[in-house]
């Protein structure tokens, strides 16, 4: 009876999924699909200043700045580097890369210095570049906050304003396509991109209508005076989930939108599925409000979800092996949309709960790091300590 109780369980678990939560696994929302809307002139292009933060980026920034010098876009159009304290040359890297591009007068490079107690070492690179944005005599209409490891193609500034002209969003975003080139990239990006649509479906973050939030850092256009009435990035100065934290913030204002995007990818490289663990433990603990019990229970739903189908459907016998067997291929029907759009294999989808036991121990690896005193650990800093206090 127990059997049967849980292959049940597992089953309306995925039929939620599929039906009750916004449709997350169809990849609806995306930037080419919504610029049919789009068609919304401003009087006169707005202003925009690009703040990126970078800490030791040399190998990459140069063509994310480059990118950016490249957009089609005809309005004023500057950029902020905020160099944080890096020791490989970034802030070279960045000014070489702006005079070759025959744009070295509209790339700043600030040297940024440590963080203030309190505040995470990327948003504080942000807080300095949003200040000294707003300390020019004409401040911008709009931040587009960027990541040094982007490279944009050349309209993707132009489509993130056409998408906000017609939803009137106080802040537009794109997630950009990762890297999937490695081994562990093709099995691990992938999920790292479902999941997230999962815990905030897409299209429940743009109906203003939701209180789901969220945004992908990388690339984020904010309305300047719609962020200071949100009251700044110091309301989120400890965040390690500095987006979806900004989202929240901006939701409040008005409008948001976030998509998916082939106009814009990562560089960084997650040769190893080692790799991969540093960049999920670094926040996952933080999503869970460094709580044990919410740490437990999550783990527990995991295995419920993801495990339990397959091992039902391979040595259950009737109808729990038959409904781990469906719950199974619901999975691999809600994975199928987000393979193609990365280009892998569908059969790959049958995988999806061998991948999520690997994001689960990433999980509880992320809880560990915390207790060892090295959560939100990046680049030589250990940042969970202060978001920690606010859930304690």
């Amino acid at each position: 009876m127990i059997i049967e109780v849980l292959a049940l369980t597992a089953l309306a678990a995925w039929l939620y999924l599929l039906f009750g939560r916004g449709w997350f696994w169809l990849c609806r929302e995306r930037d080419d699909s919504a610029r049919s809307a789009v068609a919304q002139p401003f009087s006169s292009a707005p202003s925009v200043v690009a703040i990126i933060p970078a800490r030791d980026e040399a190998e990459l920034i140069a063509e994310s700045v480059g990118s950016l010098l490249a957009q089609d876009y005809s309005g004023p159009f500057t950029i902020i580097v905020v160099d944080d304290k890096s020791a490989d040359g970034t802030a070279e890297a960045a000014l070489s890369a702006a005079r070759q591009a025959g744009g070295g007068d509209r790339v700043r490079v600030l040297s940024g210095c440590d963080p203030p107690l309190g505040w995470t070492g990327k948003l504080w690179a942000m807080q300095q570049g949003l200040a000294a944005a707003e300390a020019g005599e004409a401040p911008p209409d709009f931040i587009l906050f960027a990541d040094a490891d982007i490279a944009f193609a050349p309209h993707v500034l132009r489509r993130l304003f056409a998408i906000q002209a017609s939803r009137g969003a106080v802040l537009t975003s794109l997630m950009v396509k990762l890297r999937c080139q490695s081994d562990a990239e093709h099995w691990l990006t992938p999920a790292f991109v479902f999941f997230f649509q999962m815990l905030y479906p897409f299209a429940w973050t743009n109906d203003p209508k939701r209180k789901t939030a969220a945004a992908a850092g990388g690339c984020m256009l904010a309305r300047r005076d719609a962020l200071a009435a949100a009251g700044g990035l110091e309301t989120l100065r400890d965040a390690l989930i500095d987006d979806c934290a900004l989202a929240a913030a901006m939701k409040k204002q008005g409008a948001i939108w976030l998509g998916l995007t082939e106009s814009a990818r990562s560089l960084r490289a997650y040769p190893g599925v080692a790799d991969f663990r540093k960049m999920v433990s670094r926040s996952a603990y933080a999503q869970l409000r460094y709580s044990p019990l919410l740490l437990a229970g999550t783990v527990l739903a995991m295995a419920l979800v993801y495990l339990a189908p397959p091992l039902l459907a391979i040595f259950a016998r009737g109808f729990a092996q038959a409904a781990g067997a469906l719950a199974w291929a619901l999975m691999a029907l809600a994975f199928a949309p987000m393979l193609r759009f990365y280009r892998r294999p569908l059969a790959g989808a049958f995988a999806l709960p061998a991948i999520a036991a690997v994001y689960t121990a990433f999980m509880i690896d992320s809880a560990a790091q915390h207790w060892r005193g090295r959560g939100g650990y990046w680049k030589g800093r250990a940042q969970a300590r202060a978001a920690a206090k606010r859930f304690g």
